[in-house]
């Protein structure tokens, strides 16, 4: 939920005749494992909803990693070549969960590079809980964008909302750079910006 206000400022922009996204090219960050396309709980759904629907960015240029796939390391693969072949990032905007996870690059043991399938932490679920009628119906895998292709971004920009983010932002920006906090590894990107409530 994190990127809303920002998907409302843009589209409001965009109704002002103040931006154009006909030639924008959008790379999700992740998607639940196991979601078949028409499932309206798809991460793309919610983009959909939210953002593409709002501004004039062209359907064939929204990307998502395919969750759907039975081979998840197929979807992995297909999906960093998809982020080469649009020519890497220029702005990833990202939101921080309360474990200090990006995209869905949980606390771990070291740094994920590439796209890659990962279990969810109990708090990620938790958090996620808001959007699905029971805890139950939240999925517990999903393939995310890595923490290399993220760092590729030319620019990032981190958006956090609410006081249950404080923890995290305090954690990832001031204390030391580990893959136990995911968002701290930002701290040695040139040109990351923060914005917090």
């Amino acid at each position: 939920g994190s990127p809303v206000g920002t998907y409302d400022c843009l589209a409001e922009m965009y109704r002002e005749g103040r931006l154009d996204f006909s030639k924008v090219t959008s790379v999700n960050l992740d998607e639940y494992e196991g979601m078949t396309h028409d499932n309206p709980q798809r991460y793309w759904y919610f983009s959909n909803e939210h953002f593409y629907s709002r501004v004039n960015i062209r359907p064939e240029n929204t990307h998502v990693p395919d969750g759907a796939d039975p081979d998840p390391e197929h979807a992995c693969r297909a999906y960093d070549r998809i982020i080469e072949e649009v020519g890497g990032i220029d702005l990833q905007l990202l939101g921080i969960g309360p474990d200090g996870h990006i995209g869905f690059n949980e606390p771990a043991d070291a740094f994920a590079v590439g796209t890659h399938l990962v279990t969810l932490e109990q708090s990620t679920i938790e958090a996620n809980r808001r959007f699905f009628e029971k805890e139950e119906d939240v999925p517990r895998s999903a393939v995310t964008m890595g923490i290399g292709s993220i760092m590729r971004a030319r620019r990032i920009v981190l958006v956090a909302n609410g006081e249950n983010k404080q923890d995290p932002v305090l954690a990832s920006f001031f204390g030391p750079v580990t893959p136990k906090m995911p968002a701290s590894i930002l701290q040695l990107h040139p040109n990351c910006t923060v914005v917090l409530d």
